[in-house]
């Protein structure tokens, strides 16, 4: 069986990751990341910090977030407990997809991931108490490279599947500007997305072990 799929969303270059979950008596196990699967599908990143975040009430909305060149970041995210809306929002100028978003909800269940590349808005709603988020980045955090967009922002007009007046936000996320006060920060790269895309047609599910080898794994795990 595979031990990683993917699957597109509404914006190509925002992907839903599934690692494979092993399963018996005791719970399940899985490889929450693989660079080498990563890089079987087409995925070419180098994560180099991991970050938590644990939102005691449900309705807590972080973001929107992103950091601008030279250190733009990408995300790979997934919910360790709990349960989240995550959003990811195009940025980029000239994309056929400026100003879309995307969501998903991501869970301590589904064991989901989303994959965020450069040039998205990246939040999330918790839609449950003690939620906790982790997230890997390509970059370091740079305070100086830090923006936001309002997650209230009337153009966007996401759902956030919460009552606005029950949202708990930070100062910080209060005072970030409108969509339309951004400057272009990011450029769609069309001849690298439609590479990105013809790379993913052929390759939907990774394929590198048996059963007997997988069955050794959650044993020896």
């Amino acid at each position: 069986m595979a031990r990683l799929e993917t699957e597109a969303t509404g914006i190509p270059e925002v992907r839903i990751i599934r690692p494979r979950q092993l399963r018996d008596q005791r719970g399940s196990f899985a490889e929450t990341y693989n660079g080498g699967d990563f890089e079987e599908l087409g995925i070419e990143l180098d994560f180099l910090q991991d970050n938590q975040s644990y939102s005691v009430a449900a309705g807590t909305i972080r973001g929107l977030h992103f950091q601008i060149p030279p250190v733009a970041q990408a995300k790979l995210v997934r919910v360790a407990s709990g349960v989240v809306l995550d959003v990811a929002v195009d940025i980029r100028g000239g994309s056929p997809t400026f100003g879309q978003y995307v969501t998903r909800v991501l869970s301590g269940a589904n064991q989901e991931q989303l994959l965020i590349p450069e040039g998205f808005a990246h939040g999330f709603c918790t839609l449950e108490n003690d939620t906790i988020v982790v997230y890997k980045v390509s970059n370091f955090y740079s305070p100086s490279h830090e923006r936001g967009i309002r997650w209230d922002d009337t153009r966007l007009a996401i759902d956030w599947q919460v009552d606005p007046a029950r949202v708990v936000l930070s100062e910080r996320d209060q005072r970030h500007p409108a969509f339309d006060e951004l400057p272009v920060y990011f450029e769609y790269r069309a001849k690298e997305a439609a590479a990105r895309k013809a790379a993913d047609a052929p390759v939907e599910h990774l394929q590198r072990r048996t059963a007997v080898a997988d069955r050794d794994a959650i044993e020896h795990r």
